[in-house]
């Protein structure tokens, strides 16, 4: 129990992080707002992820 919490808690802060990384690259870099939506959808796949962990397991 307590190791799924753990993999939730990395889940969410990667997620985290690559949001606000893919956020800042979209206004960073306005030639190529794709790098920045490239990194976003990393970020909602791990969240995804971890919606599948918080309630399918």
């Amino acid at each position: 129990m307590k190791n799924r919490e753990e993999v939730r808690n990395t889940l969410n802060t990667v997620f985290m992080l690559l949001a606000l990384i893919g956020v800042v690259l979209y206004f960073a870099i306005p030639a190529h707002h794709v790098i920045g939506l490239v990194v976003v959808g990393v970020a909602l796949v791990v969240k995804i992820a971890e919606f599948f962990i918080r309630f399918m397991f």
